[in-house]
């Protein structure tokens, strides 16, 4: 195994990871009024993504690698959308926001599965991402809930 290539495959994880640390900001604030009863549980999601970004950087760190501790292009244009979109939006918007979170941690569950699933990683960094990947899970199941709760 290449140090190099686990260390792009976890820099490809800190880039979504940052994502959704980034598009958890964008979320406080327009979810609470209708969901004040989460605010707890998101409060703890967010907290724990900043955990799961120091524990990528010193996976990638260990492996004599530089971390490149920033967001995705791509991530940055689905944020710019959900702003562009939210601008339009005459129905509810904390819906739509939580509707995108969901999208996002989709993708990003995807991503750490493709990444378990590329045999570049060491055990200790695939023990670390599996775990990562269970708290995405949570995330997603939780914004999940929370969108099918509001549909009733």
């Amino acid at each position: 195994m290449n140090n190099k290539e686990e260390a792009s495959v976890l820099n490809d994880l800190l880039h979504i990871t940052n994502d959704r640390i980034e598009g958890f900001a964008k979320v406080e604030g327009k979810v609470w009024e209708n969901y004040p009863d989460v605010k707890p549980e998101y409060a703890k999601l967010h907290s724990l993504s900043k955990v799961m970004k120091n524990e990528l950087i010193d996976l990638i760190q260990e492996d004599g690698e530089e971390a490149d501790d920033s967001s995705s292009v791509a991530g940055a244009l689905h944020r710019t959308w959900i702003d562009i979109k939210n601008s339009f939006t005459l129905g509810n918007k904390e819906e739509s926001t939580i509707e995108n979170v969901i999208f996002g941690e989709k993708a990003a569950i995807e991503a750490y599965q493709n990444a378990i699933d590329s045999g570049k990683l060491t055990q200790n960094s695939l023990d670390i991402v599996s775990e990562h990947l269970k708290h995405i899970k949570d995330s997603y199941h939780q914004f999940s809930k929370m969108s099918e709760y509001k549909n009733k």
